[in-house]
């Protein structure tokens, strides 16, 4: 019994040896491969990328090309409308005081492609950089008491037959890891799709709007106060304001965290 015991622990440890080897290949294996921006198509130096982001190797966008095309002035949390200081809300907004909505660019500009591989081509190159600018605009925002962190992340949910054809939901990727960062929580399951409706790029705002008041259901109670609701791209807000729709009667406050941004093109200049 006790040879079979040390044999077994053997085992165990051969197999552990093995496992951080291969763990080992792999990051060699992933540090040596061509490393070039999906945008300019140039090789990807780091420029000290890891001191910002440790033990992270960037890939999928240069620094370059993500940092022209993050905003370069600050926006409304509201609307997207530039502003020449940072501010929660424009004039206009802070009559009516919007859903906020937080994101690092515009999918007006040019990291749009990346944001569309994700979903599209499940090309996942590009996808932690973004993340990664998504979390330092919210930790700003909350460095400067310009907003309070939720207590829970709910990522927008695909209909059963999106979520099948697609195989991911891009928003829970993003939540999760967000939630990790943060240590705060992701609900999952909380909120359903139940009508499959078109690609939102195909659809104008009024059509947006009202395929998506009646599209999701809230299957659960949400015993949180504070939550952000994860998406890829707000556009006309028509999908995460449904949303917040069904929280509101629960007492819950919403904001809104994505990638990008498409704000309408009218509040793009200052």
């Amino acid at each position: 019994m006790l040879e079979k015991n040390k044999l077994n622990k053997r085992l165990i440890s051969a197999w552990q040896l093995i496992i951080a080897r291969l763990a080992q290949l792999w990051r060699f294996m992933q540090s040596s491969l061509p490393n070039r921006c999906l945008l300019c198509q140039q090789s990807i130096a780091q420029f000290g990328y890891q001191q910002l982001f440790p033990q992270t190797l960037l890939k999928g966008v240069c620094q370059p090309c993500l940092a022209a095309n993050l905003y370069q002035a600050e926006a409304c949390l509201g609307c997207g409308r530039l502003m020449t200081r940072l501010m929660m809300y424009c004039g206009q907004c802070q009559q009516t005081q919007p859903m906020v909505v937080i994101a690092p660019c515009s999918y007006h500009d040019g990291l749009a492609p990346i944001i569309t591989a994700i979903k599209y081509q499940q090309q996942f190159a590009g996808l932690l950089a973004l993340m990664q600018q998504l979390l330092r605009r919210i930790q700003q925002l909350q460095r400067l008491n310009i907003i309070r962190l939720p207590q829970a992340l709910i990522p927008v949910p695909l209909h059963v037959n999106r979520q099948r054809q697609r195989g991911f939901n891009q928003a829970g990727l993003i939540a999760h890891w967000l939630g990790q960062q943060l240590s705060i929580t992701v609900l999952e399951n909380i909120i359903i799709k139940t009508v499959d409706t078109p690609p939102q790029a195909q659809l104008s705002g009024m059509q947006r709007r009202k395929l998506t008041q009646l599209a999701y259901r809230l299957v659960a109670d949400v015993t949180y106060q504070r939550v952000a609701i994860i998406d890829d791209v707000v556009t006309s807000g028509a999908t995460v304001e449904a949303i917040e729709t069904l929280l509101l009667p629960q007492g819950v406050h919403c904001q809104a965290w994505a990638l990008a941004r498409a704000e309408a093109p009218k509040l793009r200049s200052r």
